[in-house]
């Protein structure tokens, strides 16, 4: 599924957040309004979260989710 990959490293870096914080998954599901089983679920890599919902958990971890535009690679040719 094309959304998935491409919020991927948003997912990853969530993830990664929930797991350092000093807040429990029952704090962070009291705090956001997002419940446990969907919390788990995202944990465990089987669901994904709308846009709103990894805002709020951004929010209540101390995070901001911004955009970039990718980089374009260089095609620069080796002259010999």
């Amino acid at each position: 599924m094309v959304r998935i990959r491409i919020m991927a490293p948003i997912y990853d870096d969530i993830r990664e957040a929930i797991e350092a914080s000093d807040k429990t998954r029952y704090r962070i599901a009291k705090e956001t309004g997002i419940s446990e089983s969907q919390l788990s679920l995202f944990m465990a890599g089987n669901k994904g979260l709308s846009v709103e919902a990894l805002e709020t958990l951004a929010d209540c971890l101390g995070l901001e989710i911004t955009t970039r535009r990718k980089r374009k690679k260089s095609s620069r040719k080796d002259s010999k």
